[in-house]
Order: C-alpha cells, then structure tokens, then sequence
C-alpha cells in the first residue's frame, strides 16, 4: 500500500490473450497525431493468431489459435487500417463444425463424441501421418509476385495483400519434398528467395533442404505463373538422426554461404505418430536435450556444398537470426539464443493469463549471441587454439582436432527478441538491431534499438501499452543505415483510449507520429512491409 493509502492498482484492463478477435475488413482512416513522412508509402502487413475458442473447444496454445491479418496502409502522410480472418481450409473446417475439428502443435482435436465410429477411424488414420494445418499465422513470405500466410507446416496460403482476402492453398510437397519450412526466408536484391524446409523419411532418408524460389521472368509474371513451379533445391544436410530432426524457425544468408543450426531441439517423429492415441498433443514431440551439442552447419551458396570443417557449439535453443556477414575469412552470424526450450511452455494460454507482464521463476531470458567461424581454419593451428582471427568480435573458435572447432559466442546484450535490421544490410555487417525488449518476461512493453558498437540501448514505452514486433523502414536513397522509420502496431490497454499505429524515428528513436485506429489489434507474430509499387 502507498503512503497515500490506495493500494496503486492501475485502472487499465489487462489483456486476455485468449479473447476472440474481430475482424474489421472494411479500411478504416487512422486518427493521426503527429507528421507521417512523406515519403513512408507501402502497406504493413501483420499476422499473428486471432480466434482461440470455437464452439465449446479451445485451443491449449496461443500459437494454435486461428490466423488475424492486420495491413496498414500509408500513403500521402494518411494511414489506413484493415483486419480479416485467415479463412483456410483450417478455419472453414472449424467454423462449420462450430468446434476445433483441426489439429494445431499445441492442441490435438478429437472428433465429437456423439459421431459413429468410421469417422474416429478415419480421424485417427489423418494423425499417423499428419495432414497438418493450413493456418499460417506466424508470418507472411514473398515468392515471385505473389503474398502468403504461413505458419512452418507443408501448406502455405496465398493472400491479397490489399483486401487481405484468402486465395489458393499450396503445398510445398507438390514441388519439392517438404513436410515443414520455415516462415522466415531470406530475398535478394534480384527478387530470388530462399527457404528450408525438412523431409521426413523419404525414400528412408530424413534431410534439411535450402531452397530457392527465382523471381518470376516478365513471360512468368505475365502468365501468372507460381513462382514456386521453378523452385531449386540448392543443398540437402543429412539429419544427424533419421527419426529425430531438429526444430529450426530461421537461418542465415551471407553473399556466399547459408548458416544453419542444428540443434538439439528435436522432433520426435515415432511419438509424433502416435501422439493422437496417446492423448498428448504434438509439441509434446518436441524435446530439449541439454547433453547434446549443436552443431553449425556452414553451406556454400555456389556448389550447395558444406565446408568441410565441422563445428559445434553448446546445446541452444535458437528461433531468430538476426543476421549474418563475411569478413576477412570467416563468417560472422548473429542470434538471438536460449539456453533451454521453456519459451514455447511460457505461450501456454493458461500461463499467459497467469504471468501477464509479471517476472516467471522460470522464464529463461535470451541473450544476442555473435559467433565467429573461420572458414578454412589455418592447418598449422595447435590443438586447444583459438583460430578465430578477426576484431569485430571476441568470439571464438577453438580447434579441438583437425578439422573440428568448439565455437564460443560473445555475448552482446541480454533481454531481446523479434530482432528485426535494415534488410538492405542483409547479408553484410550491421550496427543496429531493432526488437522487443523481454528481460521480464515473453510479454513485452517496451521496444528497444540496440547499437553494437556502443552497447547502448535506447527504448520507448508507454504506460499499460503492449508493442508489436518492430519493422524498419529505410528511406529511399537514405544514406545511414539507421535513416529510416520503426514501425510497431501497440495495444492500448488506458480505459478510453485506442490502439495505435507507431512510427518512430529510427535514428533517435522518438516518435515522429501516431496513427489510433478505433478497433480491436492483438498480439502478433511478424510483420512484412510492402513499399508502395510492389
């Protein structure tokens, strides 16, 4: 209690992660309050899971829950908002129902009591080899001209980036053997993309593939044609163990090399076939083994093959990459790294209402990692030398035998996730990371700019106000690398007042405007900025 005698409980709602969505497919005209630069045209899509019950069946996890895209339109120092419901297969099948008749990782689906027994058979027959879910709520891809929602199972959905209406399902294993990727590709400046995915036991063998998708040729793009039809395998890494592979959310690109980890986070593919007669759900499947390593795979970009050193690192759980950069022989990546699996048990939605904003004892906080790997390691190094040669980082890489090195990260800051950069320095060495600052808990109230060189962290927050991930914006022809904007869709739980879009400054990271939109916005995943003319 305070010295005034009130017990200092704020008046604000809380929020309620498990509260249905609405959605509000009409453009709406935001309220702005301050100067929208001029030169800010392009639309902002959002996406992140929105319906969390249906009937009288809900979802365990708030990553199961039914997509919401959310766009933001700017244009002519105007913003103009818009949200509509994923409507997939996924979404269909429920809402017809009027119960969760599809399973998601973190919920498994049974069928209605009351229905005859063929269709618990043939429901059970669909979980051995799961036909997973259409709901793409993590994140949107760009392949050729076309937009998706995507989540990381086989099927990706074609959106209309304007209206946000649903278009084609399409499935990945219909052009290359996929049954999981990623929902965090990589673009070139020509438009090419580049994706993994795994394979599950084809042909007896368990693989991680890099993919690239090619920017449609003028005859394509006139045609229509689905860019992922020329699709090129580029490399294929063997799993390490045939029916257990490792659960990655992002990897990284330089001009000549991918980066992926492989970690001993691991999916259990006999458990995931039996998981529906068990009871259990599939994230069940998904388990941490701390006494295993990690071992880094560096791929050649030109001959799809891997370097030949191997190198290993501690067992860690890592989602994001932030990015990653070729200096004087080495590669030098950036992620942001946990030292166990506990963030996918904090997003529970029992435990999110439990938790809301406050510190969990068990709430493991990640840490931005730089490694630096040599990419042909000198011969003549001793066993037990650091061969890492380069200033920019005090990473090391420690030969333990020929051809074998331990890598150890440095540590630049603690506390940050949904990393985000100026995506024209992809690829090349950055200063500045852009993301959510987490030091609590996974719930964030602030957004942080993080400078590498000078270890400063400037933030901006707002009393009971929830940011999004932050999305940069470089102007056009900016010259900084920081010259841009940071744009962050905010709850705003004050009693009478709106949800805003936020637009900050990306040098000092002040407010240059704000956009309320009088309707409902949710926690989200990703965003994807369009720039006006693509």
């Amino acid at each position: 209690m305070s010295s005034d005698g009130t017990t200092g409980t704020p008046h604000h709602v809380s929020m309620d992660f498990s509260k249905n969505a609405t959605e509000q497919p009409e453009p709406l005209k935001a309220e702005v309050k301050g100067n929208i630069p001029s030169w800010l045209q392009g639309t902002l899509l959002r996406n992140g899971p929105g319906i969390f019950s249906v009937g009288d069946t809900s979802y365990n996890h708030w990553f199961d829950g039914m997509s919401i895209m959310h766009s933001f339109s700017f244009k002519d120092g105007e913003v103009t908002h818009r949200s509509r419901f994923l409507r997939g297969d996924t979404y269909k099948a429920n809402m017809e129902s009027n119960r969760i008749v599809v399973s998601e990782m973190g919920t498994m689906a049974y069928p209605d009591p009351s229905k005859n027994f063929i269709v618990k058979a043939i429901t059970f027959l669909n979980h051995t080899v799961p036909d997973f879910t259409d709901n793409g709520a993590s994140n949107f891809i760009k392949y050729g001209q076309d937009y998706f929602a995507t989540s990381e199972t086989n099927y990706i959905r074609k959106i209309d980036p304007v209206t946000l209406e649903t278009l084609d399902k399409v499935d990945y294993m219909k052009f290359l053997p996929a049954n999981l990727a990623s929902s965090h590709p990589h673009y070139d400046k020509d438009g090419n993309a580049y994706n993994m995915g795994t394979s599950i036991a084809d042909k007896g063998k368990t693989k991680y593939m890099l993919f690239k998708v090619p920017a449609l040729s003028q005859k394509d793009k006139d045609k229509n044609v689905l860019a992922l039809k020329n699709v090129q395998v580029i490399c294929s890494v063997p799993c390490r163990s045939l029916l257990t592979p490792s659960y990655y959310h992002s990897f990284g690109m330089t001009d000549n090399y991918f980066i992926f980890i492989e970690q001993p986070f691991k999916l259990d593919i006999v458990k995931m076939a039996t998981a529906y007669m068990r009871g259990v759900n599939w994230a069940s499947c998904l388990k941490f083994h701390p006494e295993d390593n990690t071992l880094i795979h560096l791929i050649d970009r030109k001959t799809g093959k891997e370097v030949e050193t191997k190198y290993y690192t501690e067992a860690i759980v890592v989602y994001h990459h932030v990015n990653a950069f070729e200096v004087d022989g080495h590669v030098v990546f950036d992620v942001i790294a946990y030292k166990d699996n506990s963030l996918y048990e904090m997003f529970y939605l029992s435990k999110l209402k439990d938790n809301q904003g406050h510190h969990d004892q068990s709430y493991s906080k990640p840490s931005y990692k730089r490694f630096a790997i040599p990419v042909r390691p000198s011969q003549g190094a001793a066993i037990g030398e650091n061969v890492v040669k380069v200033k920019c980082t005090t990473a090391s890489a420690v030969k333990e035998k020929e051809g074998k090195l331990v890598c150890q990260a440095e540590v630049l800051c603690e506390g940050l996730e949904l990393p985000r950069i100026n995506y024209d320095l992809n690829g090349k060495s950055h200063r500045f990371v852009y993301g959510n600052c987490v030091e609590q808990s996974v719930l964030a109230k602030e957004i942080g700019k993080f400078d590498i060189e000078s270890k400063q962290l400037l933030t901006w927050s707002e009393d009971h106000c929830w940011p999004s991930e932050p999305v940069f914006v470089p102007r056009p022809d900016g010259e900084a690398e920081d010259d841009g904007v940071v744009l962050a869709s905010v709850i705003n739980t004050n009693p009478d007042q709106s949800n805003f879009i936020l637009i900050l400054d990306g040098r000092t990271f002040k407010e240059v405007a704000r956009g309320y939109v009088n309707t409902d916005l949710q926690k989200d995943m990703h965003g994807f900025f369009i720039p006006f003319g693509n």
